[in-house]
């Protein structure tokens, strides 16, 4: 497709307009998360967008990707280094500590959404300016908390309209257990490291859990018979997980363990999950999420258990747009007149139905001709057309035509408003 040559500013590459009508999906999408949300006592969260860089090297990890390549980071006039927020978790755990939100009787239960930023290649699905919705619960260290928590999410999935979606779960250990696997995983991957990519081999040292978390072809080939880490969870990360997967089975939720499954940030404990949809092809991941039980602790609060997720909005977009028809909302109707009288008058009558939450528009220009203005109404998909000159002044009546089937017929002028808000409303 050739540029416009007319357009002088485009957005910068990774980041997109959201235009109607797919806008109304991306709405929908928001108040369904709090309606549902809020039923489970979830309250909404909104916290800046920049930060201290400082907060993100020490919560996401020095080692990982997002820190290491992916930030949108600079200094500030006063020479302090800020960054674009790349996740949500890191700065709700920091609200939650310098509000002292500790102090409040538990859980506390917070949801939030809004933009986030990473640089890294485009794709579908994929972009440096994305979107998320995500959910942080504090307080709670037992399994039924993971549980309920998963089962909201796929509650939310279901009531925005996805289907044919799978649960993996997983658990990684704690503290006093994770050393362990990670000697274990450590000689395995010993005489792998030729097969593995540039990254892998920095991660061999610093991190070798992300290994797994590799998704290129060969490290994903030589990663093949690595030493699963629920194989060396200590016995009360193995109750944890066990009872994980009892009450996810009470509440009917279909999940299959994955081993392989540790997630791209540094802070997860026990508890790891994602949702996927077999619709997005390589980037199939809608939602994840997990435990991350010494977070709060680490950022100099008091021990605090917590476990959260969070939703990618493009991709939940882009499935829900796949499935259904994405027309925004539909005009209701247009007030066609005829005359600076029938203008005035079109006004005080438009103002009325707004009032009553109708969407109308109305024609500004009193020289424009009847004909124009019916091309535009059908342009606009208005539903009903009000026809308003001279001639229904001096008659005291109002003309209305359905767009639909061109059925026509008036209506007395000082019953118009009760009229269309009563049986014509009822009928659209």
């Amino acid at each position: 497709m050739r540029k416009d040559k007319r357009v002088k500013y485009r957005t910068p590459k990774g980041v997109q307009d959201i235009l109607p009508p797919e806008v109304s999906v991306w709405q929908k999408i928001e108040n369904v998360a709090r309606r549902v949300f809020s039923v489970y006592g979830y309250q909404e969260i909104r916290p800046p967008i920049i930060e201290f860089t400082e907060l993100f090297v020490r919560g996401i990890g020095e080692e990982t990707d997002i820190v290491e390549k992916e930030m949108y980071t600079f200094q500030d006039r006063a020479g302090r280094s800020i960054t674009l927020r790349p996740e949500g978790t890191a700065s709700v755990v920091r609200a939650y500590i310098q509000h002292h939100l500790y102090n409040l009787p538990s859980p506390q239960r917070f949801y939030y959404m809004g933009p986030m930023f990473r640089y890294e290649r485009p794709q579908k699905g994929r972009y440096r300016q994305f979107h998320q919705i995500g959910v942080e619960c504090f307080g709670e260290d037992t399994p039924r908390v993971d549980a309920e928590l998963m089962h909201m999410l796929f509650r939310y999935l279901e009531a925005i309209g996805l289907r044919d979606l799978s649960f993996e779960i997983n658990s990684i250990g704690c503290r006093q257990c994770r050393p362990r696997y990670r000697e274990k995983l450590l000689q395995f991957l010993s005489s792998k490291r030729e097969q593995l990519c540039t990254d892998c081999l920095r991660r061999y040292s610093r991190n070798p859990l992300r290994v797994l978390d590799c998704k290129v072809p060969e490290c994903i080939e030589a990663t093949k018979g690595a030493p699963a880490v629920t194989e060396y969870l200590c016995a009360n990360c193995q109750e944890h997980f066990g009872s994980l997967k009892r009450y996810l089975e009470q509440l009917g939720l279909t999940f299959r363990v994955n081993p392989r499954m540790v997630r791209g940030l540094d802070y997860y404990t026990r508890t790891t999950f994602e949702v996927l949809s077999s619709e997005l092809g390589a980037q199939n991941a809608v939602a994840a999420g997990g435990r991350y039980d010494d977070l709060v602790e680490e950022f100099g609060g008091p021990p605090t258990p917590a476990i959260g997720f969070a939703v990618g909005v493009e991709r939940l977009a882009t499935l829900i747009m796949e499935r259904a028809d994405t027309e925004g909302p539909r005009l209701f109707g247009y007030f066609a007149t005829l005359g600076e009288r029938a203008t005035e008058e079109a006004m005080g009558l438009a103002s009325r139905l707004r009032d009553r939450g109708l969407w109308v528009e109305m024609n500004y220009r009193p020289e424009a001709s009847l004909k124009s203005q019916l091309r535009k109404a059908n342009r606009m998909k208005a539903m009903y057309v009000f026809i308003l000159g001279e001639e229904e002044i001096q008659k005291g009546v109002i003309r209305y035509k359905r767009m639909d089937d061109g059925f026509q017929s008036e209506v007395k002028l000082s019953d118009f408003v009760a009229f269309i808000t009563g049986s014509m409303v009822q009928e659209s």
